[in-house]
Order: structure tokens, then C-alpha cells, then sequence
């Protein structure tokens, strides 16, 4: 993977293209974002064939198969993912069949271009894997291109970014550079996310959240997923909830389930956030600061899907640090459900 970082990196696009030897890409991107994939477009001439606008959370299958028909009737030889988690996962699922590269240019900071990870959701069911095909080939962080980013949703996808190193700190798998990049993808992102909502136009701040968020992805494509992915990624196949603001209300409350077993990554977090006491607090009281979602229920989960979703998870369960059991679970959700203070002794 080459790795381009820079306000204005976007100019760089066409060399990327040329150096993957590509003459035909698809740009692909969310239909909030259908002006930059057509900017983007227009930079690449003739080499861009189309812009398709479909990408969706959680990438439903039945999208990801019209978009994968739609690029070989095209005769494209690459796609250009623009945008968040669904238009990158969107080429992710198109480069899983087709083998096609895919340049990412990412304008949140959920790290997904940073993974070998892929999700579909097919009835309710979000299923992942992992394949080296669906790694892009080429990432352009452009900080310019975040500034039109909402607030809310740069809050968001970074309190997603932070879940990832958390995850990654008690990984099975994880090792001591993993945990380095981890800590510091945590700081740069709990230091960057304030200074983003106090002033939109940060530069410097929203560079420093795409460092943090490429930290972040990193870690999480070299490590093994916990209980706190499965969650989020049972809510959102099953419920369709918001994927970046489902795992800002859920991470604390799963961490602090966690946080018993897991001594090591409690230090490095606590480090991370400035030296607090209780990471499991500072997460919970960063949220409230930056006006993120601290509970399900606001998101659209009903209190009563709670033992539907705390069966499915724990009916095909991620490793964990911590043994998981079904009352765990709904005691984790439920929590999550009200908003209230996460507690480590759930």
C-alpha cells in the first residue's frame, strides 16, 4: 500500500492512478458526497468511466452486486473510493469478487482504507472477513477535503477510530508496535476531535485526526476483533443503526466490562488521555464533550431488541479478553441502550 498524506494531496491522484497502471476507474461514493466524486471525476478525464453514487452503510449486498455489474460493463480496471466507511467498503466489496484495485481517498476518520476487512449485510445479517484483495492499493489523505465534513459526523467517525486501537490494545494478536500505534492514534485523535468542533476550520486539528485515524485503521487491520466490533456490527446489520455513532455509545460500556482483564490497555489509555484516572470515564465524558451520542436508544434501538441482540452475538462470538456471556451482553446493552455512565462492574 502506498500511503500519500498532505493538505491538497488530492492533486496527486492522477500519478497514483498512473502508477497502478489503471486507464478505466469507476469513482465511487455515497449520494451526500455525488459533487466531490464528479470533482474527483472531472480531475481524472477521460481515465474516469463513471461516477457511482450508491454507496450505503453497512453495504447491503444487493448494492455491492450491482456496483460489481455495473464496473464490468464499464471494462473497469480500478475504483477510486471517495468518501467514509460505506463508499470504501462499497469498493472493498467490488475488489472482492473482481480482484480490481482501489485508490481510497477518505473524508472521515472511521480507518477503513487502512484494513483488509470486508462487510456485506444480507437480511439483517452484517457478515466480515478478511482478504488481501480488498486492501486498497493507494490512500490519499487530503485534510482540505475535510472541511466541509459536519462536525457531528468527524466526532463520530473518530470516536469509531478510537474503538478500533482500543480493541487492538487487548487483541489476542496484538504486539508491542501494535500497541504504540494504538496509544498514539488514541492521543492524537482525543486531542484533534475538541479542537474540530471548536472551530470547523481547524486545519491543523483535522490533519492531525487523519494521522490519528490512519494510526487507528492500522492497528485495526493488524489485529483480531473483540466483542466491542461484534456488537456494533450485530446493531447495525440487524437494527441498520449508525455505524460510527453506534460504536461512540457502545465502546465505554465495553470497555469497562473489558477493563478487569485487560490491565495493560487501561495504562495505555490512560496515558493516551492525558493521564485520566478512568479511561472508562474519560471516553464516556469525551463523548458528552463533543456532543456525541452516549446511547442506543436515541439511535433508533427499541429497549426490547435487547435480548435479540445479545443472543446473536453471543451465538457466533468474537474472541474477548474477558469470558462473554449472554447476561454480559444484555447487561452491556443495556447500558448502552440508556446512555447511562459506563460502570466497570457490569
Amino acid at each position: 500500500m502506498r500511503v500519500t498524506f498532505g493538505a491538497g494531496s488530492l492533486h496527486r491522484l492522477p500519478d497514483e492512478i498512473a502508477t497502478l497502471g489503471l486507464a478505466r476507474v469507476v469513482v465511487l461514493c455515497s449520494p451526500g458526497q455525488v459533487n466531490l466524486g464528479n470533482l474527483v471525476a472531472n480531475a481524472l478525464g477521460h481515465r474516469a468511466v463513471d461516477v457511482l453514487a450508491e454507496a450505503r452503510m453497512h453495504v447491503p449486498i444487493e448494492v455491492a452486486h450491482d456496483a460489481r455489474s455495473r464496473a464490468a460493463a464499464l471494462h473497469a480496471d480500478g475504483c477510486v473510493a471517495v468518501g467514509g466507511g460505506s463508499a470504501i467498503g462499497l469498493g472493498k466489496a467490488i475488489a472482492l469478487e473482481s480482484a480490481l484495485p482501489v485508490i481510497a481517498v477518505p473524508t472521515t476518520y472511521s480507518g477503513s482504507e487502512m484494513t483488509p476487512i470486508w462487510g456485506m449485510t444480507h437480511d439483517g445479517d452484517k457478515r466480515t472477513g478478511r482478504d488481501p484483495r480488498v486492501l486498497p492499493a493507494s490512500v490519499l489523505y487530503d485534510s482540505e477535503l475535510t472541511l466541509n465534513l459536519p462536525v457531528s459526523t468527524s466526532v463520530y467517525s473518530g470516536m469509531n477510530a478510537i474503538a478500533h486501537a482500543v480493541e487492538g490494545l487487548y487483541a489476542p494478536d496484538t504486539s508491542p508496535i501494535i500497541s504504540l500505534m494504538a496509544e498514539e492514534g488514541v492521543r492524537a485523535l482525543a486531542s484533534a476531535l475538541p479542537d474540530i468542533v471548536s472551530a470547523r476550520g481547524d486545519l491543523h486539528a483535522r490533519t492531525d485526526a487523519q494521522y490519528g485515524s490512519w494510526l487507528c485503521g492500522a492497528v485495526l487491520g493488524a489485529t483480531t476483533m473483540s466483542l466491542h466490533h461484534k456488537l456494533c456490527h450485530t446493531l447495525g446489520g440487524t437494527l441498520d443503526l449508525p455505524h460510527a455513532e453506534t460504536h461512540t455509545a457502545v465502546l465505554p460500556h465495553v470497555l469497562a466490562f473489558n477493563a478487569p482483564a485487560a490491565p495493560q490497555a487501561i495504562a495505555a489509555l490512560s496515558r493516551a488521555l492525558g493521564g485520566a484516572i478512568d479511561p472508562v470515564q474519560a471516553l464516556f465524558d469525551l463523548a458528552g464533550l463533543l456532543d456525541a451520542p452516549r446511547g442506543l436508544g436515541p439511535l433508533g434501538m427499541k429497549e426490547d431488541e435487547i435480548p435479540r441482540i445479545a443472543a446473536l452475538v453471543v451465538a457466533s462470538p468474537y474472541t474477548n479478553p474477558r469470558p462473554v456471556t449472554r447476561e454480559a451482553v444484555e447487561a452491556i446493552l443495556r447500558a448502552s441502550w440508556s446512555g447511562e455512565p459506563a460502570n466497570s462492574s457490569t
